[in-house]
């Protein structure tokens, strides 16, 4: 388990985590979210010693990890797979983080043929693909057979199998009872991985619930709505004052209706003769969640 409480830590004037107290709870995969500036990377370098906080406490296990006694079999990291020396080996590497720790040969040998790297264990890693990077790191995170696992965009340069792998492999983890915590961008991804979701915005914690339930409570009316005579239906819906609704194009002949069900929407057609070839509620979204919960709280918004 990690535990956050009171996290606070500021560069000068700046404050990057404001106050901040989570629990990431064994056996599930909590999702790490929020826009650029928010918090996250501080977090997790916050989490693995790489930053001393301002204030206030984050344990792995109850733990500072200063004071953990032998860090890679307890917490295995990916925050930046770039980290290495580009004249080493993929397995020269692995073999001088596992001397650290006393950890065997044998398991480089794992951790290697685990992550698909075995046919290049040799190669040098200035000559790796950012995908064979990010394979590398995770390699890394997992060479002392940590319970606990901090992962930063560790899909970023995959392949789609190497994605789906990704995503199997945290599954597995996490059903072993380890915890999880999975930093990303990719939302569709973080859907279909996730078990919990922590969403910083500004430093401060904005979201922390069960992503089923996320998503349920960030969920929109949105309706599919194709017509011959879409303009006109459009015309019609925004003449009656609904301060709450907007209207998505979708070609000549369609548009997604944000803010207004399928049966109001079915009557003004009804009403006025207008012919419907498709009028269907679209499912929510963690995207959709994610997007109205952190539009007020984006700091680099481009124009």
């Amino acid at each position: 388990m990690i535990e956050a409480r009171g996290l606070t830590k500021r560069y000068g004037s700046t404050t990057a985590v404001d106050d901040v107290s989570f629990s990431i709870e064994p056996g599930r995969v909590t999702g790490f979210l929020g826009p650029n500036g928010a918090g996250k990377s501080t977090s997790m370098r916050l989490m693995v010693g790489l930053d001393r906080p301002t204030s206030g406490t984050v344990t792995v296990h109850g733990r500072r990890y200063d004071d953990l006694e032998s860090p890679l079999r307890e917490v295995g990291a990916l925050l930046d797979a770039k980290g290495v020396h580009p004249g080493r080996s993929a397995r020269s590497h692995l073999r001088a983080l596992a001397a650290t720790h006393g950890i065997p040969e044998r398991r480089v040998h794992e951790v290697l043929e685990q992550t698909g790297l075995s046919g290049v264990a040799n190669k040098r890693v200035g000559g790796f693909s950012l995908g064979m990077g990010q394979r590398l790191g995770i390699a890394a995170a997992l060479l002392g057979d940590p319970r606990v696992l901090i992962l930063d965009e560790p899909v970023n340069g995959l392949d789609p199998d190497g994605v789906l792998w990704v995503r199997q492999l945290l599954r597995h983890l996490a059903s072993e009872g380890r915890t999880v915590l999975l930093s990303s961008h990719l939302m569709s991804e973080m859907a279909q991985t996730a078990d919990h979701v922590i969403v910083l915005g500004r430093g401060r914690v904005v979201a922390d619930a069960p992503i089923a339930e996320f998503v349920a409570e960030g969920r929109s009316e949105r309706v599919t709505v194709r017509s011959p005579q879409a303009a006109k239906l459009a015309a019609l819906l925004m003449a009656d004052g609904r301060e709450h609704l907007s209207l998505e194009p979708l070609g000549e002949e369609g548009f997604t209706a944000h803010g207004l069900g399928p049966a109001e929407i079915g009557r003004t057609a009804a009403a006025h003769g207008i012919e419907l070839h498709e009028l269907s509620p679209v499912a929510a979204s963690l995207e959709d969640a994610y997007l109205a919960l952190t539009r007020s709280e984006v700091e680099y918004a481009a124009a």
